[in-house]
């Protein structure tokens, strides 16, 4: 009998989440199993259900007996246990802070209105509720132009991964297909081009790419 990995990785390469996961933990040098969330693997889809949390979520990392759901959950936990010799957050106690709540303003204020929209196309993709996707996009305008203010204050070494970028990459590739960031966002527009070019986000940019068709809004022809 093959035993099994010490470490694995439950999710898909088309979900933003997962994506989130898999930009910390490539950019820490750990190289977790990946297990597919898909029909062809339904004992990958029944450990998930059982074991991601209440709602049965992905991703899911396992490391030995510990599982750790939640993709903020898993990057904490690389930086702490996995690798900590690679700064997914920062050592000063006030700059980490700063970055979980970065965290949560590109989880909650950006991947949950984007989110939103997708999942009134998911319900019906040629009557979406007009209002909800009208209410979702202008979330998102209003969320595009606080971050146009914040960049000017963020210095972050160009090729490093923090917590900010891996909450950042996913959210701003997807946002910009629901709601194309516009011309008035100079400094956005060009960060989100810069972080789709990181090696660990462009992997999993790539990874991505055969699932495109299953976007219910309709993948742009770009990034």
């Amino acid at each position: 009998m093959t035993a099994a990995p010490a470490l694995a990785l439950y999710g898909h390469p088309f979900s933003s989440y997962t994506w989130k996961a898999q930009i910390a933990l490539d950019a820490a040098g750990i190289e977790p199993e990946f297990r597919i969330i898909d029909p062809n693997h339904p004992e990958n889809y029944a450990f998930v259900t059982t074991q991601g949390g209440p709602f049965g979520l992905f991703p899911v990392l396992v490391d030995g007996g510990e599982v750790i759901f939640e993709a903020t959950s898993i990057i904490e936990y690389a930086h702490v246990r996995l690798s900590p010799q690679v700064s997914l957050l920062p050592s000063d106690p006030d700059a980490a802070l700063c970055a979980r709540m970065l965290d949560r303003v590109f989880d909650n204020y950006v991947m949950a209105p984007m989110q939103a929209v997708v999942n009134e196309y998911l319900r019906d993709r040629v009557h979406p509720d007009a209002t909800r996707v009208a209410e979702s996009r202008a979330k998102l305008r209003k969320s595009y132009a606080w971050l146009e203010g914040w960049l000017p204050s963020y210095h972050q070494a160009p090729d490093r991964v923090t917590l900010i970028e891996c909450a950042a990459a996913p959210s701003l590739f997807y946002a910009d297909w629901v709601e194309p960031i516009a011309d008035a966002f100079p400094r956005l527009k060009a960060w989100r081009e810069h972080l789709l070019a990181l090696p660990p986000v462009s992997r999993c940019v790539e990874a991505a790419r055969p699932y495109r068709s299953g976007f219910p809004l309709g993948a742009p022809d770009r990034d």
